[in-house]
């Protein structure tokens, strides 16, 4: 498989779901069973090629392999540059995995309005977007990528979301749940963007008038920007990349997106597209500016546990089933990005670790509370209660994942929590062991937090009897689709907590490699 080499492999992965979405466009309306089978094609074919990749990928070599680096928009010095490393390989193929499974989920569960075409071409449209992101090594290509996400996301919240109404209080505004999240949801990661383009000009400009990230960071970017400058670029990158974290205090579209969005749309922003934020901060702000993010990681790590304790007390404050697996996002992201803060081996592996988890575990999560909404018609968990009696399997399922997400050892979830702890007990030279400290401790707290919100949900919706107003209703327990779509993550979140080495054997020599690189050792 030669093609591989040359880069054909990559690219295909990335861009096959958008020839699918195009091959889409040009099937009629009404034949909804063609549209189906056509998306499923094109996404296992990016999945399948995914895992390939994973086969013809030397483990032995910490660099970019695997790809290509071919002029593009030579006017401005940017070209088609595209690899993986042992960072980048484990999400490119969790990126693929997700989009495959959520096509699955949809074969019997569409959102209404009904209209399959649009909804798969917008699935499609994502998963280039997502992988691309993924393997960008040219910060106008990466930039590319991280905004297609944007406008597929927007539409799906706002056509096939939440439909109730809410007023918003600081204008007296009465609207659909939807339309104020799709809004929401937008002008927070555009004003993010936005910061983030000002970042990759000022790289650009003084840093060698070119986009490519590895050059960028070979030439020593940072030095020639100059300390006083160089501070100003780290803020605009950490503003963009802390909205699509999210980080507090920018975090919260997060919750209305999530509560608003419609199942699938929920599942591929909770484990794929808030990874765009935290990968963003290893692969362009470490490498290229590491004085800065040395100077920043005491701020990210303040910012990460203030999340977490949040985050965790406001899941305890939750009523909605969907707002609280939302509201636990921003807390295991917060794990995520202490451990990048640590800026050491132990914690940067700890944070892809966490974001592979995340994306697996979080990502059941939303399509058990969409498919128990589906059912019951309701997502308020003091109306679930009971739900271990009527649906005894899918009841089962969600007390499986709730013990994956509170970081039971032996799931995925307990690796990159555990990890990040220990990573911050001995941060990198340079930073405030005393301080680190105490934030290991504090988040340390957090994680007793979120066994209980996580278990008060368990109580609430699983446990007890059922409420009177379900008598006589018929409940279908988890049908064929469903199963397929989540007994591949079952057995993955089952995987990576018994086999962690499914993941470290590909991070970790990228991963020492990088901080060499950027730190000296």
């Amino acid at each position: 498989m030669e093609w591989f080499e040359s880069g054909w492999g990559l690219s295909l992965v990335v861009f096959l779901p958008l020839i699918g979405a195009v091959v889409l466009l040009a099937i009629p309306k009404a034949e909804e069973e063609t549209q189906k089978w056509t998306a499923l094609l094109f996404a296992g074919a990016s999945f399948v090629l995914s895992v390939l990749l994973v086969f013809r990928f030397d483990f032995g070599e910490a660099g970019m392999q695997l790809g290509t680096n071919v002029d593009w928009i030579t006017a401005i010095n940017s070209s088609f540059h595209i690899g993986v490393d042992g960072i980048s390989l484990p999400l490119v193929v969790l990126s693929t995995f997700i989009t495959l499974l959520s096509i699955i989920y949809s074969w019997e569960h569409w959102p209404e309005p009904h209209n399959p075409k649009a909804f798969l071409i917008l699935i499609l449209i994502l998963a280039t977007g997502m992988a691309g992101t993924f393997v960008a090594l040219d910060l106008i290509l990466f930039f590319v990528f991280f905004e297609v996400v944007l406008l597929p996301m927007y539409f799906m919240i706002g056509i096939w979301g939440d439909r109730d109404e809410i007023t918003i209080p600081v204008f007296n505004i009465t609207t659909q749940m939807r339309l104020y999240a799709s809004i929401k949801f937008f002008l927070f990661t555009l004003f993010g963007s936005a910061f983030m383009l000002l970042g990759f000009l000022v790289l650009y400009f003084k840093g060698g008038r070119t986009f490519d990230m590895l050059e960028l960071a070979s030439n020593g970017a940072e030095g020639l920007l100059g300390s006083g400058l160089a501070v100003w670029v780290f803020a605009a990158l950490f503003l963009g990349f802390a909205v699509k974290v999210p980080m507090f205090p920018l975090h919260t579209w997060l919750p209305d997106a999530h509560t608003a969005a419609p199942t699938v749309g929920s599942v591929l922003l909770a484990a794929i597209l808030l990874k765009l934020g935290t990968y963003a901060f290893v692969r362009i702000a470490i490498p290229i500016l590491p004085e800065q993010s040395q100077n920043w990681a005491p701020v990210i790590a303040i910012l990460a546990v203030i999340g977490i304790i949040y985050a965790s007390l406001a899941c305890l404050a939750q009523t909605d089933m969907k707002r609280l697996i939302a509201f636990s996002s921003v807390g295991h992201m917060g794990f995520v990005m202490l451990g990048i803060a640590t800026m050491t081996p132990i914690g940067i592996n700890a944070a892809i670790i966490g974001m592979v988890a995340h994306g697996v575990i979080t990502g059941l999560l939303f399509f058990l509370a969409g498919s128990m909404s589906h059912r019951y018609h309701t997502r308020e968990m003091a109306r679930l209660g009971g739900n271990q009696t009527l649906m005894p399997i899918m009841g089962a399922i969600l007390g499986f994942t709730a013990m994956a997400s509170l970081g039971l050892p032996g799931l995925a979830g307990f690796w990159g929590e555990f990890m990040a702890l220990l990573a911050a007990f001995s941060p990198a030279a340079g930073l405030s062991t005393t301080l680190f400290r105490t934030l290991m401790v504090i988040g340390a707290v957090g994680t007793v937090l979120a066994a209980g919100y996580l278990l008060w949900m368990l109580q609430k919706v699983n446990f007890g009897e059922p409420k009177d107003e379900w008598a006589g209703h018929e409940f279908h327990d988890v049908d064929i689709f469903e199963k397929m779509a989540w007994v591949p993550m079952i057995i993955a979140v089952i995987a990576i907590g018994i086999f962690p080495r499914l993941v470290f054997g590909a991070t970790n020599d990228s991963v020492i490699d990088l901080v060499a690189k950027a730190f000296g050792g």
